[in-house]
């Protein structure tokens, strides 16, 4: 089980345009993952924290930060959220909050690990498409 809360390597470099290209990129596929559900296709990524933190860390390293209501990255001493511009972190007091103990309830680090299959698909796909470029 790894342990989200340390630092990860990055398999990419982090920059402007990157971040950018994996927002649409995971907005699409979180798109997707609606589709699937039969749920209506969202208008942003809120609710998408768990899978969004999970995929720029495997992308571009760092670590993940957060309390009970959100989780984002932190990455060379900056914050790195996907979801900054969702509607439901909008509505948050303390969005980047950092609660280091929240990650070590096992509940938490299950529900993270049930995410990572699809996000490690989203992965693989998001650096071929980069690299086919």
């Amino acid at each position: 089980m790894i342990d989200w809360t340390l630092e990860q390597d990055a398999r990419l470099a982090y920059s402007y345009e990157r971040f950018s290209q994996s927002k649409v990129f995971v907005f699409g596929k979180w798109c997707e993952q609606a589709n699937e559900r039969g749920i209506a296709r969202p208008d942003d990524l809120s609710g998408a924290c768990k899978y969004g933190s999970l995929f720029v860390a495997q992308v571009f390293g760092g670590c993940i930060r957060g309390h009970y209501q959100h989780q984002y990255n932190h990455i060379g001493g900056r914050i790195v959220d996907l979801s900054h511009d969702a509607l439901d972190v909008g509505k948050m007091d303390n969005p980047y909050l950092h609660e280091p103990d929240y990650f070590a309830i096992p509940e938490k680090r299950a529900a993270l690990n049930r995410c990572l299959p699809r996000v490690e698909a989203w992965v693989s796909e998001f650096i071929e498409g980069l690299e086919s470029v």
